[in-house]
């Protein structure tokens, strides 16, 4: 099958503010999912430079993932899954191919897992990114899950374990992209950043109190 690009972008919705659109969120989620996907809480393991599993939301996901080709043997690596925000969109954009999510905290992989279960092109792995073989995806996506030390080891295990070329969407990297420059093999196809939302009406609000910044990059393992 050739590659096939996302479906296009929801229409804005005619919401007042960001708890209206986060409300809506989850509306999308039990729609998909049959739960609410909402922010799962702070983490257990921030000894261990995991940071706290937040979900994207769905605007931005569409935003990020527009114009990313997916074909029937792409498999989306979510690093840091949570509660499995990008599982559901996987599922509801349509996209061909596999996705699976890798979460640290047992508790919130077995949440992930259960919503999931059945779906024969989704999985949830518990444990560490750090210990997984990344030979077979050719799609990465990462949420701030670490800290810019873990990233680092992550994009070393990339370098070293990559079968074919990745596309990497970091979101919410601040401060982080330096990571990625200079890298042999590594090249910035698009970033910029979120902050705010613009609702069906015009008004304009933000949903992050601070710009958050994305970087998306492809990696070839042969150059």
């Amino acid at each position: 099958m050739a590659a096939t690009k996302n479906i296009r972008a929801r229409m804005p919705l005619d919401v007042a503010n960001k708890d209206r659109l986060f409300a809506a969120d989850e509306q999308r989620d039990i729609a998909q999912c049959g739960v609410s996907l909402a922010e799962p809480g702070t983490t257990r393991f921030a000894k261990l430079g995991a940071h706290d599993p937040t979900p994207t939301p769905y605007f931005i996901l569409e935003d990020l993932f527009d114009g990313i080709a997916f074909a029937d043997d792409s498999h989306l690596l979510d690093v840091g899954c949570g509660t499995g925000r990008v599982l559901s969109y996987f599922l509801e954009a349509r996209l061909p191919g596999r996705v699976t999510g890798v979460e640290l905290d047992p508790d919130i992989a077995a949440f992930a897992a259960a919503w999931s279960k059945g779906r024969t092109n989704v999985n949830v792995v518990e444990g560490s990114a750090l210990d997984i073989d990344l030979a077979p995806y050719s799609h990465l996506y990462l949420f701030n899950p670490f800290d810019t030390n873990l990233l680092e080891q992550f994009i070393m295990k990339v370098e070293l374990e990559a079968a074919r070329p990745l596309t990497v969407i970091h979101m919410s990297d601040n401060g982080e992209t330096y990571s990625y420059i200079g890298r042999t093999g590594w090249s910035l196809l698009r970033q910029g950043e979120f902050q705010s939302y613009r609702s069906a009406s015009g008004r304009r609000f933000h949903v992050y109190e601070h710009p958050q910044h994305f970087s998306i990059w492809s990696f070839d393992p042969e150059a």
